[in-house]
């Protein structure tokens, strides 16, 4: 019964956007060597904004929502005169991104454009479907920056959006961006439903390995009760083995503490030591590439570093993080350094610090809250750390749900 809703679900979507489709959505093929990447809105401008056309337009971004040459998607529609854009919503740090992690920006006027801004940041449902309803968009379209990671917001935001449109009876347009980390394959433990919260909705893999296209059909095909009527605009020229730096596109740090897409290459690893005591470098320049603690010393990189793991070495660190845990204190820990980015396994890794990091440091703590279960999406990562497992069994556990996992990912690969 799945696999035929699912071929419904994608039939009627396709049939309901025949033309743009057939124009802005061709067979999955390999980019020829050098042809330069355009991104989904980059085709849906070339195109005319045709799938846009005389729809009241509601658009969900961020400061990554760019062109090539860094000027605002939002600025460029409402200056055409073939887009009748009415509203924009802003997701967590905000439209403009000027809050931290776990703020927003509220409802405000955009001073540049004069637009109604509206905040989505932890609404969903019927309350975001009201916001919607309220902007008076008849079309809502998604154009944000992801990381590649489960527990990064943004993709829940597009799955409560998602969910919020169908509800209110509007359509959904996906402006699809690479994932800076490569599409090649879906790692780490799967989401167990009992552990959903808003860094993890539903069961898809830590490191997922797809696009945010990609997940919106994966989101209305699998998880969707009510699916919503759905438009994905294809890149060009991305192949799912390209890292960041292939593309030629700049880089906007999606959130204040994703400064690099060298960040974004160890995060759906190493922010796993948001569920610990130690820092995750966060008030450092290199955030989540420098761990440590007061009373770390270098025999943790030491440990790290005879795991030989793939790609990536360990040097001892110092750091003072300049806000967040042990703000102006100097502590010590690790920094990663990767050397082979098709070699390197980020959620291993992440769980080898961990493992490591509990064996030398006698302070090793979990988070109060258990940050690390909602995080990993499950109990099982920190009861076989606490039972002294050691990384290989902790990988091995969630092996057959990843296998499931990356059976049903196929299905809605693009590229």
């Amino acid at each position: 019964m799945r696999l035929s809703r699912r071929s419904l679900l994608v039939d009627a979507t396709a049939t309901a956007t025949a033309a743009t489709v057939s124009a802005l959505s061709p067979a999955p093929a390999s980019a020829a060597p050098g042809r330069p990447l355009r991104t989904g809105f980059d085709r849906l401008a070339a195109d005319g904004y045709a799938p846009l056309d005389g729809a009241r337009v509601g658009v969900v971004t961020n400061p990554t929502g760019v062109t090539r040459d860094v000027r605002h998607i939002v600025d460029v529609m409402h200056a055409d005169p073939r887009v009748r854009l009415v509203a924009v919503f802003g997701p967590e740090h905000g439209f403009r991104g000027t809050a931290q992690a776990g703020g927003s920006e509220g409802r405000y006027d955009d001073p540049a454009t004069g637009l109604p801004v509206y905040d989505t940041y932890l609404k969903s449902g019927q309350a975001l479907a009201d916001v919607f309803t309220a902007a008076g968009v008849d079309t809502v379209v998604f154009d944000i920056q992801d990381v590649g990671a489960r527990f990064y917001t943004y993709i829940w935001t597009l799955y409560d959006c998602m969910e919020a449109a169908a509800l209110a009876g509007k359509r959904f347009v996906v402006l699809d961006r690479p994932n800076p980390v490569s599409g090649r394959r879906a790692e780490g433990p799967v989401l167990h439903k009992e552990f959903a919260t808003f860094v993890g909705r539903q069961p898809i893999a830590q490191a997922h390995g797809m696009t945010v296209a990609e997940l919106a059909r994966l989101f209305n095909g699998e998880f969707l009760t009510d699916p919503v009527p759905l438009t994905t605009v294809r890149m060009s020229g991305w192949e799912r083995s390209l890292f960041h730096d292939a593309f030629g596109l700049p880089w906007v740090p999606p959130s204040p503490n994703m400064p690099t897409a060298d960040t974004a290459l160890v995060y759906s690893g190493t922010c796993l030591f948001e569920g610990t005591n130690l820092s995750e470098g966060r008030g450092t320049t290199r955030p989540f590439e420098l761990l440590g603690a007061d009373g770390v010393d270098g025999r943790w990189a030491a440990a790290a570093e005879r795991l030989a793991l793939p790609g990536v070495h360990f040097r001892e660190a110092y750091f003072a993080p300049t806000f967040s845990k042990f703000q102006g204190t100097t502590i010590g820990g690790v920094q990663l350094h990767v050397h082979d980015r098709a070699a390197f396994e980020p959620v291993r890794t992440g769980i080898a610090l961990l493992v490591t990091a509990k064996r030398v440091w006698s302070g090793f703590a979990w988070r109060s809250d258990l940050w690390i279960d909602k995080l990993t999406g499950s109990d099982r990562v920190r009861t076989l750390i606490d039972a002294g497992a050691d990384t290989d069994d902790v990988v091995a556990a969630w092996q057959s749900e990843l296998t499931a996992f990356r059976k049903i990912r196929k299905e809605y690969l693009l590229y």
